[in-house]
């Protein structure tokens, strides 16, 4: 019996051209921080892009940050898998925002830090603080780690590169554009990808509903496969997906990724003003 192989889709000269354009944008934006006005003269200028950053590139830039290649493939896995009761997650998203706003920002804002772990020191003692700093390092590591290898993988995929080769042509990106243009260059990288994915995320829904024929097709299949859940309030907190679940487990994790997470905290305390940043 012939064995079905699904046809292994490869990058055209178009997508090379896509995906080296974006390098090079990245780059282009680094060097530009880098040189612009004499550069970054102050550590306030590096790490904080002189206070001076405006809220809707911050906005955009916290919002990219933590979409990964493995949030990328990951959540739409698990929508799929466990259906549209995953948009609950939002609400989580959205009670996490409003405590950022309210409770933790502004602590950290008016009192002028660079790290969040500066405050464990204020309020309890140094040994804390590099309690700390030792597991957000380590963290970090780790999950570094996890979010590069991924889009490596997938180049290596749809492009037959090594993998080390992949990593390298990311990895090597990524800390050249940090490493001269601040946080200036991040944040204004973060804007023009997270353009790139949102186009890329509209292209994949339009040619799925698409292939489908409409998108009432969709609704429809999504129904059909008892996909369109969201009344599900189970209060068993053994059950992997509920309201419940998504509301109190939901929040927290974006507590912990929104208002202590120092790669965010960096960016609040960038802004203009304290009314930006909350925004």
């Amino acid at each position: 019996m012939e064995v079905f192989r699904p046809e292994m889709l490869t990058f055209s000269l178009w997508d090379y051209g896509v995906f080296g354009l974006m390098l090079l944008v990245s780059t282009a934006i680094g060097l530009f921080y880098a040189l612009a006005k004499g550069g970054q003269k102050t550590s306030e200028d590096f790490f904080m892009g002189g206070r001076q950053m405006p809220a809707v590139p911050v906005g955009l830039s916290l919002s990219a940050s933590f979409m990964s290649a493995v949030q990328v493939l990951g959540v739409p896995a698990e929508a799929y898998r466990y259906g549209l009761k995953f948009l609950w997650m939002c609400l989580g998203q959205a009670l996490s925002t409003l405590l950022t706003a309210f409770v933790f920002l502004p602590v950290f804002y008016r009192l002028g830090l660079t790290s969040t772990y500066e405050y464990l020191e204020l309020r309890f003692s140094k040994e804390v603080r590099l309690c700390g700093t030792v597991q957000y390092i380590a963290a970090t590591v780790l999950y570094t780690g996890i979010v590069i290898y991924a889009p490596a993988l997938i180049l290596n995929q749809v492009t037959g590169l090594d993998i080390w080769a992949s990593l390298l042509s990311t990895g090597a990106v990524c800390t050249f554009y940090t490493t001269i243009g601040g946080m200036k260059a991040v944040v204004w990288t973060d804007v023009f990808q997270m353009f790139v994915m949102l186009s890329g995320f509209v292209a994949i829904a339009i040619q799925g509903t698409l292939m489908v024929g409409s998108p009432g097709g969709v609704l429809g299949a999504a129904y059909n496969h008892s996909r369109v859940n969201f009344a599900d309030f189970d209060p068993d907190p053994r059950s992997r997906y509920t309201f419940w679940t998504f509301l109190f487990g939901g929040t927290l994790v974006w507590l912990s990724m929104y208002s202590v997470n120092q790669a965010q905290v960096q960016r609040y305390v960038a802004c203009r003003t304290e009314c930006e940043a909350k925004l």
